[in-house]
């Protein structure tokens, strides 16, 4: 039974919720790929599937309108996969579970993947219906954005035709952006050996939960919590109170989501632990009261566990505690040019250890508007690693960012027909956050580009959630927009 078939514009919301049963994290696209495919032959469309896995659907003007720019309408096929702990739910094979919850549409324990789905599901809405007045289109569905923007990084000169590029994968109805961050992936390998467990000891899970995460460009500046950092914030201090010993550590997923979850199976000398227990009990007062307005859920809890088979070494488990609660996280710096907008961040996402390879993985993800202070911020994290002693760092996956143009022709169409529109002006706006544009741009360096879209809140999160009501808006926007498209 349709859980969405009431909601409009119909058009976006039946293919989004076909969407939403077709399973599409990121790298696992092949079936969406496959929708889409089939939805250009269905709809005698012309396509094409280049070697990396991207798909692009072209459509003639309609009659009188072969003489406007041509428009790429582009979206990202793939989702974020995020769940909470209590929802058993398989990305690769479990349909998205969407419902209705007053004036939001939302999932069921998970991601929703209206990031990038309404989006994708917009440019197929225009692709399939015959009473649009529009000029040559072409529509751009890339793959794998959300974990390193492969689809992207591989196009190819001559791939596309048109002459605006209009990114529908923004999540603020209203605004119109013309700039992104760019992007650095850091990674620092510490290698461990397992020792015996001290004798006397006693074993527990640490376990920080109840956050709510978020993205990591949009949602870095409102001072949520970092599992990670919140973790190893008791660590250190319970190393040094209590002698903890360090078992295993898993905290967050994604290094695109800040980390809403993380767990470290510690020992403790027998005779210290209920003073351990009564510091953890502390310990979490305290994080409550600072994170009262901007994290209620939060919880740091004491589970019972097995005895470890060994715990890591002394110096590695030093070196991975200060590490990790030294590490830069959050906004670095606010953009002088442009007020509201971070200008340079990291998102500590990921602290895990692998018994099999024996080895812990921290990985951050670095954004910035300028390249400069991207360079800078890496260089701080790798002097960080350093001195902590990694055996291994690696920066990788680097993309750039997106230059502002204020006098882009497509930004002044769409500011006079919003206001024709809607009555009120739009806001023109940067987003902290890694659109395609900046690539895309660096391969068809003569699109003029924009990106806007429907309202989302908490991408990347199990809270995600997307206005209903602003995505009938943003549709008649784009409707009225194709029609205004200047001329050649």
């Amino acid at each position: 039974m349709s859980v969405l078939g009431n909601l409009k514009p119909a058009a976006i919301w039946n293919h989004f919720e076909e969407m939403c049963a077709i399973p599409h994290p990121s790298k696992h696209e092949e079936a969406m790929r496959e929708y889409v495919v089939n939805f250009a032959k269905k709809n005698n469309l012309e396509y094409e599937v280049d070697e990396v896995g991207n798909v692009v659907i072209r459509k003639p003007a309609t009659k009188g309108m072969e003489n406007r720019m041509g428009v790429i309408l582009q979206g990202h096929l793939d989702m974020v996969p995020q769940a909470n702990s209590d929802t058993k739910h398989d990305f690769e094979k479990d349909p998205i579970k969407p419902r209705i919850d007053g004036e939001w549409v939302k999932a069921t324990g998970t991601t929703l993947g209206a990031d990038n789905g309404i989006g994708v599901c917009a440019a197929l809405a225009v692709l399939e219906s015959n009473d649009l007045v529009h000029g040559p289109i072409e529509a751009l569905f890339t793959i794998d954005e959300e974990t390193g923007m492969t689809g992207a990084f591989g196009l190819k000169p001559g791939y596309l035709k048109g002459d605006i590029l209009m990114n529908l994968d923004s999540e603020d109805e209203g605004e119109l952006f013309i700039g992104c961050a760019g992007g650095t992936n850091a990674l620092a390998e510490f290698r461990f050996e397992k020792t015996a467990v001290p004798s006397d000891s006693v074993s527990y899970k640490i376990v920080v939960k109840g956050l709510k995460g978020g993205h990591s460009g949009c949602d870095i500046h409102l001072g949520r919590g970092n599992s990670n950092k919140l973790l190893f914030r008791f660590l250190r201090q319970a190393e040094r109170s209590f002698g903890v010993r360090l078992a295993a550590v898993d905290g967050g997923t994604l290094r695109n989501a800040i980390p809403r979850e993380a767990f470290a199976v510690v020992t403790v000398p027998k005779a210290n632990a209920k003073a351990f227990e009564a510091e953890l009990k502390n310990y979490e007062d305290t994080v409550k009261k600072e994170f009262a307005s901007a994290d209620a859920g939060l919880e740091v809890k004491l589970e019972k566990a097995d005895m470890p088979d060994g715990v890591f070494d002394e110096k590695t488990q030093k070196n991975v505690i200060n590490c990790v609660f030294a590490l830069p996280n959050n906004v670095i710096r606010m953009s002088n040019d442009m007020p509201g907008l971070v200008e340079t961040s990291t998102n500590l996402a990921i602290v895990k250890s692998d018994d099999a390879d024996k080895r812990i993985d921290v990985i951050c993800l670095l954004r910035s508007s300028v390249d400069s202070g991207k360079e800078a911020l890496e260089r701080k994290m790798e002097s960080v690693f350093e001195l902590a002693g990694a055996s291994n760092i690696v920066f990788d996956g680097q993309y750039p960012g997106w230059k502002p143009n204020p006098k882009s022709p497509i930004l002044q169409v769409m500011l006079e027909g919003y206001k024709k529109q809607f009555g009120t002006e739009p806001k023109i706006a940067a987003i902290h956050a890694g659109l395609e544009c900046g690539l895309i741009g660096g391969v068809f360096p003569n699109l003029d580009m924009i990106s806007f879209g429907p309202t989302i809140r908490n991408p990347h999160s199990p809270d995600e959630m997307c206005e209903i009501s602003t995505v009938g808006k943003f549709w008649d926007y784009l409707v009225e927009t194709l029609k205004n498209v200047p001329k050649k």
